[in-house]
């Protein structure tokens, strides 16, 4: 009759802790995908507000700077539409809009609000934003983790405009 009060003891035991490591490892999770979204916001807001101020220089900091990189651009009001692959490409086509159009324009309101998914040393992040001079936009953003510091390797616009 002993044993059986002290197996049960200890395997009551055994799941209390193992419950406590669980919501432990709950809120280390929760806790590291909030402390990897905020770098991840200051990335994305340090380079939009890179592009806005025309500082190739600053603006290209953010980015990985490998050949199967994308940036796409859908324009709806204009039907436009832009596709550049590779770092070469991205980089070429970000001096010559920053040389055609070299006055700084107001950067939108810094985003918050983003849906984040982390993987290994990636990130798919989506979010919406107000743009002062195109207006409605969302934008999904591919990251990566390089040195510590968050990149941005892909990046698709839709810009809808004025409603």
């Amino acid at each position: 009759m002993n044993f059986k009060w002290v197996f049960l003891t200890v395997v009551i035991w055994g799941l209390g802790f193992s419950c406590v490591d669980s919501a432990q490892e709950g809120n280390s999770t929760a806790q590291k995908l909030s402390s990897e979204k905020s770098l991840i916001l200051e990335c994305l807001n340090n380079e939009t507000k890179s592009a806005f101020a025309r500082d190739y220089d600053d603006w290209s900091k953010y980015w990985v700077y490998r050949n199967d990189i994308s940036k796409t651009y859908i324009n709806y009001p204009d039907s436009s539409f832009s596709e550049s692959l590779g770092w070469l490409e991205i980089s070429q086509f970000v001096k010559d809009f920053m040389a055609e159009n070299p006055d700084p324009e107001p950067p939108p309101r810094p985003i918050d609000a983003i849906q984040v998914y982390l993987y290994d040393s990636g990130a798919w992040v989506s979010y919406e934003q107000q743009d002062s001079l195109r207006g409605r936009k969302r934008e999904t953003r591919l990251m990566e983790k390089q040195n510590g510091q968050w990149k941005i390797a892909g990046m698709h616009t839709t810009i809808y405009g004025f409603q």
